[in-house]
């Protein structure tokens, strides 16, 4: 993980890539999203989606599980390598979350986060606040999810 001062506006990463499989779709719908187009075939036919399709929930906790898993492989590079390693804190939150295109069985949506800004924290000196627009883009490079997060990360110098 980057250190605050290293972070640039602009920079994006590519955090990973899930495929959505049927299983998968159908027990997350389960637990957390249990609508009839999440769960069954034919009554997603009818709906308005025409097959059956990921909760919008799913296709973001799969952000955030791609998020963490790219953080993981960075720190244990950076500490392979004998590097600092920045502490990424809390998240005080996300705004204008989007889902803008179903997700279907098969779809691979490739996840990614783009800095848009950064300040220091007032309140807190060690910590920055990075402001990042987020993504997901289905194999066909249509976008089907975005929002905008803020997350603290550990500055190198006060």
């Amino acid at each position: 993980m980057k250190f605050f001062e290293d972070c640039e506006i602009g920079s994006r990463l590519v955090l990973g890539s899930h495929t959505f499989t049927r299983e998968a779709i159908v027990d997350f719908a389960q637990k957390y999203d249990p609508q009839p187009f999440h769960l069954d075939d034919e009554a997603a036919k009818r709906s308005h989606f025409g097959a059956l399709c990921a909760s919008g929930w799913h296709t973001a906790a799969q952000w955030m599980r791609a998020f963490i898993d790219r953080q993981k492989r960075d720190v244990a590079e950076a500490s392979a390598g004998g590097a600092p390693v920045a502490k990424l804190g809390p998240s005080p939150g996300f705004k204008d979350l989007h889902w803008l295109k179903p997700v279907y069985v098969g779809d691979t949506i490739t996840y990614a986060t783009e800095v848009k800004d950064k300040q220091t924290s007032k309140s807190r000196p060690q910590w920055g606040l990075l402001f990042a627009h987020n993504t997901g883009t289905n194999q066909h490079g249509d976008l089907v999810l975005e929002f905008e997060s803020v997350v603290f990360v550990e500055r190198r110098t006060l």
